[in-house]
């Protein structure tokens, strides 16, 4: 099993996946600098802002206004850190599509080595099969 893995390791195109390291990481500590702001608990209304509008008149409409401007930002900031997750995520899926797409390349490569290897080791031993049969 350990032999599998090695192999399969030895046909990663390292260079590129650490050529391509740099910007993933770079998106994901945008990523995470986004996400990891802390802002004001979300949740921090006032209690008068609770009760009815009408029972509190124009002070009542104008904290549910505020809040309302509040939710909006907070919705407009969510919205900008799912767009930046979107593209991190999509240029992670095109560099491992990438890598795929050079292991498949790879992989060919090694198999038409094993087939022109195999076609040696035959050349070989008929050879050494006819210099034996002369002596």
């Amino acid at each position: 099993m350990a032999v599998a893995w090695l192999k399969v390791l030895k046909s990663v195109p390292w260079s590129d996946v650490i050529a391509a390291a740099p910007q993933v990481a770079n998106g994901a500590r945008r990523l995470w600098d986004t996400v990891g702001r802390k802002q004001g608990a979300p949740g921090a209304m006032a209690e008068e802002a609770i009760m009815p509008a009408q029972a509190m008149g124009d002070e009542g409409v104008a904290l549910l206004a505020a809040h309302i401007e509040q939710q909006d930002a907070a919705i407009a900031q969510m919205h900008n850190q799912l767009r930046d997750a979107s593209k991190l995520i999509t240029e992670l899926a095109d560099q491992n599509a990438q890598l795929i797409a050079k292991m498949e390349a790879a992989r060919g490569r090694l198999q038409v080595v094993g087939v022109i290897a195999a076609a040696g080791l035959v050349i070989s031993f008929v050879s050494l099969v006819l210099v034996l049969a002369r002596t």
